[in-house]
């Protein structure tokens, strides 16, 4: 008698890849989510601080000049009134250079000039800055500004109106000069601010530090003289 065997062959399952393979698609699936998820825009307080350095500087700076604030009133209008012009003649040689890079060097350039000035009384400080301003605007003219004529008659009508309301400031009486001297600086502060919202003409660096101690020397005239 033959004896009969019976061979089971085993059926392949499919349970398991099908496991393993929803698995890694499920474990890729939140890998990607969450990969894909956007990172935060919010800055760290001190990087936001650190972006702030010129701000910081012109708050430092203004104190610094102002903290005694035993000066007699004559004598901080005059002060104050022989720097305005200054502002404006940056901006216009700035502008002609036509290379916002320059920005700080030629701001060191002019606090030099400011001392060398100081140390003569033959010729008057604000009416050398105004010269020098005219004179910058009138080789714009002649020789062609890089920013064009519009940006170019907006500095000069900026120069003119700055530097006459330092010369008015100081040669009329303190307590009327000090008006007319703050508001040189608080609009020039503006003036500032609009340029670095327009990006414009100087380093944004510059604008920021410049409106800030701007319109701070324009209250310490107002209010706390």
């Amino acid at each position: 008698m033959t004896a009969t065997h019976t061979t089971t062959v085993p059926q392949a399952t499919t349970d398991a890849p099908a496991s393993a393979s929803t698995s890694t698609s499920t474990s890729g699936t939140a890998s990607g989510t969450t990969s894909d998820r956007p990172a935060s825009n919010g800055r760290h307080p001190v990087e936001k601080l650190k972006r702030r350095w010129p701000t910081a500087l012109a708050v430092a700076l203004v104190i610094l000049t102002t903290a005694d604030g035993s000066g007699e009133l004559a004598d901080t209008v005059g002060a104050f009134g022989d720097t305005l012009p200054l502002l404006p003649l940056l901006y216009v040689i700035i502008h002609q250079v036509g290379n916002p890079r320059v920005t700080w060097p030629v701001l060191g350039a002019g606090v030099a000039a400011m001392v060398a000035l100081g140390t003569q009384d033959v010729v008057s400080q604000p009416v050398v800055l105004v010269t020098l301003a005219l004179a910058v605007l009138v080789w714009g003219a002649v020789r062609g500004t890089p920013h064009g004529r519009a940006t170019f008659g907006v500095q000069a009508a900026g120069a003119l109106v700055f530097g006459a309301l330092a010369l008015t400031g100081l040669a009329v009486d303190p307590d009327l000069g000090r008006y007319l001297v703050a508001a040189g600086w608080f609009f020039h502060g503006v003036w500032d601010f609009v340029h670095l919202r327009l990006d414009k003409v100087i380093a944004r660096s510059f604008a920021e530090w410049c409106g800030v101690v701007d319109v701070l020397v324009a209250v310490h005239l107002l209010f706390l003289l």
